[in-house]
Parts: C-alpha cells; structure tokens; sequence
C-alpha cells in the first residue's frame, strides 16, 4: 500500500520523482497519486536542464505520448532520462530505442523476425524445463537469495538460448548489463567512465565475433536472422548488431528478472494471493503474470522530446521541451484501475502499461517475458508451499529500473 496521502498538498506542491532517492523504499505511490490529482503534467526540475521537464503521470496522457512518435520523438534528444552529451548522439541514434519512424520500423521489421508469437511458442518447452529446473534446484538448496536462484536465471537461460549465446557464457550477459544500468548503484556502477565504456566494448567485441560466426555458417537462431539478408535484401549492419545485442541483453534480461524477483516479494506481502495462485496455478498464472507487471513496472519511465508546439492535458508544451512519461505511476492510476493499489492476481482487464503504451516502441519481447513469467510462477505455486522473507529485500538505486538487488528467502517445498 502507498504511503497515506496528505489532502492538503496543491499543484503548487514541489514533487520528486527524479532523484533515484526516492525509490529507496520503492515506487513513491504517494507523490505519483497526488500528482495524478493535482498536477499530472507537471513541470518537473532537472539536474542537467534548467527549464526542467515534463512529468506525465496519468494512463492516458502516457498512451498519447507513447503512440504519437511524429509528436513526441526518441531519436531528437534519446530515449533514457539523463540528458545525453552532443558526441553521443549519433551512435546512439543507431540504436531501435532511440529511432522514430521510418527508420525505426524498417530496424523493427527486420528484428520483429526472431519475437513472433510463433517464434515464442517454440520455446515454450525448453522455458518450462529451464523453470522447473531452476525451482527445483532452489527447492533444494533451501536457503538463498531469491534473485539469484530464481529471477535471474531464467530469462540469462532464455535470451543465451534466443541469441545462441553459449550457456556458459549467460553469466557475462548479466554481469555486462547490470553494470550498464547500475550507474547510479553504489553496488553496481562502474567506478569510472572508462571502465563503463571498456564494458560496453566487451559487449561490442564479443557481439561482433558471435555476428562473424553465423554470417559464416548461419544456423537456426536470432542471430543468423539479424546478420543474414533475408528475401528482401535486408540485415543489420554491424553496429546495428552490436546495439541491439546490448539492448536485447538488458531488456531481455533486467526487465524480466525484476518482474520475477519483485513479483515474488509482492506474492510474499499478500499472502492471500499466494495461496489463491496455489490453488488454481494453471488458471491464473496468465493473469497473475500481467498484474505483476502492473504491480512492479520494471521499467519506470522513458523520455521523449516534443518536436512541435502541442498539449497534453490541456498543458501546453512546446517544441523541444523533454517529456518523461512514467509507466509506474500510469499502472496505478485509479480513473483505470478498480482499487490499483490492491494485488489482484485475477485482474480482468487489466490495461496495465508495463510493456509500454503502445505505438512503435511497444516492447517487442512482451509475448516471451509474459510466457517466462507466467511458466515461473506457475512452477513455484505448484512445487513450494511458501517463501519465506529472512530479511530485507534490498532495491537497485534507480529512477530508471524499479530492481531488487537481493532478497533472502528461506523456500518450504510442496
């Protein structure tokens, strides 16, 4: 539950939902609810702007962000929070997070070959064996960290397997991306600019060995879907590649690992939804899984830039000014959800924003972090009887990613 509104707080408030300072305890539902009510397009200050930005906290204002990208542009000024420098842009530009249309959908209909539904579902088995598996052995160890046993590992077996990564190699994944998101983590930065760009160049170097290798001999994976041209003609180019490896390795395994770990310490806190999973895990298992990512919004918001005078909310906003729409705040907004701060593992419907709101940049893994969800969940109600919180769970430091770091849990078998 959020912590208790003060009814006497006005628009004239001064809020913070930037600072990675209030997360600390987890999402600030509280200041996002009473700007919900009193000023959901809110101009918000900005360490490296001094005419702030736009703070858009509302279900339906974060939709129309999200889907009018000839209005609101990722490729003019990027799509993460801080504010990039002028050398950097170019690069990154290159990158399907930080294009608009057309040159994003001709990128998208290139990668969207390996994340079809159909595609998906060929993996259903091995994502079932990798979950049973993975419970079993924490089943059996007992005693652990949680994020560790359980929610990290699934989605490092899933996106080695997508990506033929060889799985003794996942581990560098996860190592590589937590440091790339980590920058405001103490635990997790990297102590110097050098050091981060000497990790990013790993990642690079060993993208471009695994592209040489199935341009080489291509076989039946990503990969060789990426690197190959198709009937058309059409591949990525090599720092196409290299991007969007890293942006697969972060969103496919960050995302979902903090869906899994946050999931778990909600089921932990709401018992009574714990054991309404457990008796009924084949049928709520699906809407479990979208009410986790409802609930946890593992991703906290984007940033877009207005490339036109507009409004939102009857604010206006002017061209160039930065707009960051904020998903966790939209996935508990109550003109949309019956009773959002309640977990409700049967929710129906439930037009939660956790994959985005839509348009081009709708996330293009959602039907595999929904199938890997659903699969863990599912294989936990059925073989552990509860989990056990030993202690505190520990959250990453971000405004971007809502992550747990670790979380001690004590596993009791079914």
């Amino acid at each position: 539950m959020p912590d208790k509104i003060d009814s006497a707080t006005s628009s004239a408030a001064t809020f913070d939902v930037y600072s990675p300072d209030s997360y600390d305890a987890g999402i600030p539902h509280a200041t996002f609810a009473e700007m919900r009510r009193t000023a959901p397009v809110y101009r918000h200050a900005d360490p490296d702007r001094p005419d702030g930005f736009w703070a858009v906290t509302r279900h339906a204002d974060v939709i129309r962000v999200s889907r009018n990208p000839e209005i609101f542009s990722s490729r003019e000024r990027l799509s993460l929070l801080v504010e990039p420098t002028e050398d950097m842009l170019d690069t990154q530009r290159l990158m399907m997070l930080n294009m608009d249309p057309p040159e994003h959908s001709r990128l998208r209909n290139i990668v969207n070959k390996g994340f079809t539904p159909r595609t998906t579902l060929t993996l259903e088995d091995k994502v079932r064996e990798a979950c049973e598996r993975i419970v079993s052995a924490a089943v059996a160890q007992r005693e652990g960290d949680f994020v560790a046993m359980c929610a990290a590992e699934l989605p490092l077996v899933v996106i080695a397997d997508l990506m033929g990564v060889p799985q003794i190699d996942r581990h560098k994944l996860f190592e590589w991306s937590n440091k790339l998101v980590g920058e405001a983590d103490p635990d997790l930065r990297s102590d110097d600019d050098a050091e981060g760009r000497q990790v990013q160049m790993e990642m690079f170097g060993y993208a471009d060995a695994l592209g040489a290798a199935r341009r080489e001999c291509p076989v039946d994976d990503i990969v060789s879907k990426l690197v190959c041209p198709d009937r058309d003609g059409q591949e990525l180019t090599a720092i196409e590649f290299d991007l969007f490896f890293m942006l697969l390795a972060v969103a496919g395994n960050e995302t979902t690992r903090n869906a899994i770990s946050g999931g778990m310490h909600a089921l932990i806190q709401n018992p009574e939804q714990w054991e309404r999973l457990r008796a009924d895990p084949a049928g709520l298992a699906g809407t479990a899984a979208d009410e986790i990512v409802r609930w946890v919004s593992p991703v906290n918001a984007f940033k877009r830039t207005a490339v036109q005078d507009t409004e939102l909310s009857g604010q206006p906003i002017a061209a160039g000014d930065k707009v960051v729409v904020y998903y966790a705040s939209a996935n508990h907004d109550e003109d949309v959800f019956v009773d959002p701060h309640r977990l409700d593992i049967g929710r129906d419907p439930n037009p939660m924003l956790g994959f985005g709101g839509g348009g081009p940049h709708f996330c293009l893994g959602r039907h595999l972090a929904k199938l890997e969800l659903e699969i863990m969940f599912r294989t936990l109600a059925e073989r552990v009887e509860r989990v056990e919180l030993l202690g505190p769970a520990r959250r990453m430091r971000s405004n971007f990613l809502n992550g747990v770091k670790d979380m001690p849990v004590r596993m009791h078998s079914a």
